[in-house]
């Protein structure tokens, strides 16, 4: 007997049984839906947790801070390994490392008007800066063929204070100062040591003479309002870090830089030691690895990989309990998929022994039966999947914007159907029909044909 001979005998009995046909195919819609939404459920869940990690921070991101130490054997205590061009090149020589950002962190000093404030300054690669996506208000992002300028956050003047009474605008009053970082001229001091030695007049016998200031040139503003939490630099000031690195050579010359080792002899090095590096790897899969490797070489790394890694398998878990809690009902759906196939064995008894003397095969009659089981798994899976599309809509359309999922931190949709579950839903549909139908099927094959005939 041909396929589609079995096909259309199949669909022809289903419909001669339209409303066991129809209650059987509901219960496997139900099942479907359950598992789809479910299993939905839980992916939104994961999908929601990885983009609110992404704000913060790149998942496959290693950072490297100095302070890192290591034993050495040639000496009697710990020395420490600094950050610096050779061990970029070591780092961009190890596999799965596509590049490496160097940061120059630096403090200083800043007067302007009545004001002083305090800026936290990073000198920042331009191949970084052009991966950071950071919003604009005015001007533009510092870039390598001009002097050096400042891009100032959106919240540095939350550092600023009236310079004789130290109050502070924000901090006591929730009040923005009145300073345009843009258009006032703000004058830089990068050797607070100085500074405060001539506030303080010096060791009390030798005035100390106050350092020079300077007048750096603001190149932009950040965006967002002021007051407003969202961006690692807000507080911060960004700028080339090769023009930061040639201006404070030139202002301190051959005297020690704030903030840079110097030599046993209190002499500075010849180069700029970097305050910490930004490691982009190929895949998060990788990143723990890179990390352990770079913190066994004596270095202080960090990521947000493994802790991520870890939330990603409790979500993972939760989306296999609820899909498992859909599956009971999938369950229930394929015992009434049993009931019904047997049912019909009971009704088409003679049918069946007739079949069998006219010499039909016995796998023939076994297959028609598992395609009756399959077919309704088949239409079951079909519209339970496009079900579970309209009871997401339904969910999605309820918790939008309400206080749980905001207090959750969830953001997007709660119920999120991934593309390929579809197929997989409606193919196990069938097969999880055929399954139910094959103990019937077996007992169809091993009727007796004339027990089958003279049954009434």
């Amino acid at each position: 007997m041909k396929f589609f001979d079995l096909l259309r005998m199949s669909i022809s009995n289903l419909w001669k049984r339209k409303l066991r046909t129809v209650l059987t195919v509901l219960g496997v819609i139900i099942g479907i839906t359950s598992i789809v939404v479910m299993i939905a459920l839980g992916n939104g869940l994961k999908q929601s947790m990885l983009d609110n990690y992404s704000n913060y921070s790149s998942m496959t991101q290693i950072q490297i801070y100095s302070g890192g130490y290591y034993y050495s054997s040639s000496s009697s205590q710990d020395e420490e390994k600094r950050l610096d061009d050779a061990f970029i090149q070591q780092l961009l020589s190890m596999e799965h490392v596509e590049a490496v950002y160097p940061k120059l962190n630096i403090s200083a000093i800043a007067k302007v008007g009545q004001y002083r404030g305090y800026l936290d300054i990073y000198g920042i690669t331009q191949e970084e800066l052009a991966t950071m996506d950071i919003p604009i208000a005015q001007g533009k992002l510092p870039d390598s063929d001009t002097e050096l300028q400042f891009f100032y956050g959106n919240n540095v003047l939350m550092n600023f204070y009236v310079d004789k009474t130290n109050a502070s605008p924000w901090w006591d009053n929730n009040e923005m100062p009145n300073i345009d970082v843009m258009n006032d001229p703000i004058f830089v001091i990068f050797d607070e040591d100085a500074y405060w030695s001539s506030q303080n007049g010096g060791d009390g016998t030798t005035p100390v003479k106050q350092p020079k200031k300077y007048i750096i040139e603001a190149c932009g503003l950040m965006g967002g309002e002021f007051g407003e939490w969202g961006n690692r630099y807000g507080q911060s000031i960004l700028c080339d870090i090769d023009a930061l690195k040639a201006e404070l050579k030139r202002i301190f010359k051959k005297n020690p830089i704030p903030g840079q080792p110097t030599r046993k002899n209190g002499k500075p090095y010849n180069e700029l030691f970097y305050s910490e590096m930004v490691v982009q790897v190929d895949d998060m899969a990788n990143v723990a690895e890179l990390t352990t490797m770079i913190n066994d070489m004596g270095y202080n790394a960090s990521s947000s990989a493994e802790w991520i890694q870890q939330e990603l398998d409790s979500m993972n878990m939760i989306q296999a309990v609820l899909g498992a809690i859909g599956a009971v009902a999938m369950l229930v759906a394929a015992i009434s998929i049993t009931n019904t196939m047997m049912m019909s064995i009971y009704e088409r008894t003679k049918e069946i022994g007739v079949m069998k003397v006219l010499g039909c095969d016995i796998r023939n009659i076994q297959g028609l039966f598992l395609m009756e089981a399959g077919f309704i798994g088949f239409i079951g899976g079909v519209v339970g999947v496009g079900f579970s599309y309209v009871l997401s809509l339904v969910i999605n359309g309820l918790v939008a914007g309400s206080d749980a999922t905001a207090n959750m931190g969830i953001t997007g949709a709660i119920c999120r159907i991934p593309l390929w579950l579809n197929p997989l839903a409606i193919v196990f549909a069938i097969v999880i029909g055929m399954i139910a139908g094959f103990i019937p099927s077996l007992r169809a094959m091993r009727l007796s044909p004339l027990a089958a005939i003279r049954n009434e």
